[in-house]
């Protein structure tokens, strides 16, 4: 066995090693963002696939890993909502929508809620509460600023706190 062959299989086994430890935090991140299970595990999927094949290099763009691939996976939720955004303005719509299986926490109040938040606004709440990240582990997850961070979690709890003021005052 070559030494470059045995530093390869290191990279992959800390790669794998990596996805153990951390997919079942990352699905929850996924789902949470996503709003379903399925979006989440194709998100999850197609992050980790091109994380993968280049995690040496990712190894080198910091300490912290698992934000790098949070970071990635924020990323390619924001991008895949503005591409469909873009998709369905020009679409023809079909004449009767699919029904798919849901999960019982999508007809929750708070996950409706959380569902029409901006895709960066949902990021910062899931990662603030959800997670128990603090703003900056969120900042550096994220690629942005703290005050990013703060400005983005003030819009969303503001929004949450108009939609499910019914909820809080129902159960005072």
């Amino acid at each position: 066995m070559t030494a470059e062959f045995s530093g390869e299989r290191a990279v992959v086994e800390d790669f794998a090693e990596f996805v153990r430890v951390s997919l079942p935090g990352l699905l929850r991140y996924g789902h949470a963002l996503t709003g379903n299970p399925h979006d989440a595990a194709d998100l999850v999927q197609g992050v980790l696939e091109k994380v993968g094949s280049r995690w040496q290099s990712v190894l080198g763009k910091g300490p912290d890993p698992l934000a790098y691939v949070r970071r990635a996976m924020a990323n390619g939720h924001v991008s895949r909502w503005r591409r469909l955004r873009r998709e369905n303005l020009v679409a023809d719509f079909p004449d009767s929508p699919a029904q798919a299986e849901v999960d019982r926490l999508e007809h929750e109040p708070l996950w409706q809620a959380m569902r029409e938040l901006p895709p960066r606004q949902r990021a910062v709440v899931v990662l603030r509460f959800y997670e128990g990240l603090s703003e900056a582990e969120i900042a550096d997850s994220l690629g942005v600023t703290k005050g990013t961070v703060k400005s983005q979690n003030s819009k969303a709890m503001a929004t949450l706190r108009t939609k499910l003021g019914w909820l809080v005052e129902r159960r005072e």
